[in-house]
């Protein structure tokens, strides 16, 4: 099984300088560089304490610099917001300047305020992500890109550098069943994400396969990353003490219903908060043997092969390197 580390770049409270936030992350990095991770996976987030990491190609350099060996994901580029060339450039630069480590993860996003900060009409999200990713796919591909689409066109345009690797791994960030069908249609291997609850991911798994083998493709050998919030410490109560403090700052901040996204899945929480449902459905918590047990159920349940993890603490990160990993990876 691969493991993997989803950085966020949270600043709670902001009761640090912001530069201690990256300085913290980039030593984490250094770290799993060290310990076997696979990859780390940087997150785009904007205008939010949540996750103040607006350039995951800027930080990917940087954590491209300060490793040998670690892959340098995405998770994700929020194409939407980009120029499509100007995002073929930059990940195209970061593969190259990394020696072909980069997995590029793309996404739609879903915060409603980011769309209206950054002037895109969420009633367009979707058309101007997929038309953004075809783009770019085509400026590393194509020796001269010629396009002509619902919002780009362009002529005869040489996109320099291409990607080290060729092809460079893609995925694409899919949650809800739409999202799901149109990249398994496609032929894109998925990013699954962190709010989804166990069974929800095994549901979602499986709906991936079927819009693959419909498609005309085959899962065989892909990594599919599924994410969860992680919480460890040396009893399974710190452990949900952490989990539970998780939960209510990741409702607080960044997701439920009032947080006004573009799309709201609709969830099932069994007629409990929020907060407790993140606790009981989503994060994985406990001691090093409940969660590595936790692991290997998902595995048969859901197909688990690469797990992508996002501590909910210091302590999480260091139980997860030196007592998770070395078992599982």
């Amino acid at each position: 099984m691969k493991l993997g580390v989803l950085q966020f770049f949270s600043w709670p409270e902001r009761r640090v300088a912001l530069g201690t936030v990256y300085d913290r992350a980039i030593q984490r990095i250094e770290v799993m560089d060290r310990s076997g991770y696979d990859a780390v996976w940087l997150a785009e987030h904007h205008f939010s304490s949540f996750s103040v990491c607006p350039s995951v190609h800027m930080i990917g350099t940087l954590a491209a610099a300060r490793t040998r060996r670690l892959r340098i994901g995405t998770a994700v580029s929020l194409a939407a917001f980009y120029h499509p060339l100007r995002l073929a450039e930059e990940v195209a630069l970061l593969d190259v300047l990394s020696g072909g480590r980069v997995n590029w993860g793309a996404g739609r996003g879903f915060s409603r305020g980011e769309f209206t900060a950054f002037g895109v009409p969420p009633e367009e999200s979707t058309s101007r992500f997929r038309e953004t990713v075809e783009i770019v796919l085509r400026a590393w591909s194509d020796e001269r890109l010629n396009y002509a689409g619902r919002y780009f066109q362009f002529e005869n345009v040489e996109v320099l550098p291409k990607p080290a690797q060729t092809p460079l791994p893609v995925w694409m960030a899919a949650s809800s069943r739409p999202a799901i069908h149109w990249a398994a249609g496609r032929g894109f291997s998925i990013l699954m994400d962190p709010h989804s609850s166990f069974s929800e991911l095994a549901d979602k798994r499986r709906y991936y396969h079927e819009g693959l083998a419909a498609g005309g493709f085959s899962a065989a050998g892909r990594d599919i990353p599924m994410a969860r919030f992680v919480a460890l410490a040396e009893t399974d109560a710190k452990a949900e003490a952490v989990a539970r403090r998780g939960a209510g700052w990741l409702t607080a901040s960044y997701v439920g219903p009032g947080h006004n996204a573009v799309v709201q899945e609709a969830r099932d929480y069994r007629g409990k908060n929020l907060v407790e449902h993140y606790v009981d459905q989503v994060i994985l918590h406990g001691t090093p043997d409940r969660v590595i047990d936790r692991i290997l159920a998902l595995r048969e349940d859901a197909e688990l092969d690469y797990l992508l993890c996002a501590p909910l603490s210091h302590e999480s990160f260091v139980m997860l390197t030196d007592q998770v990993l070395p078992r599982l990876g």
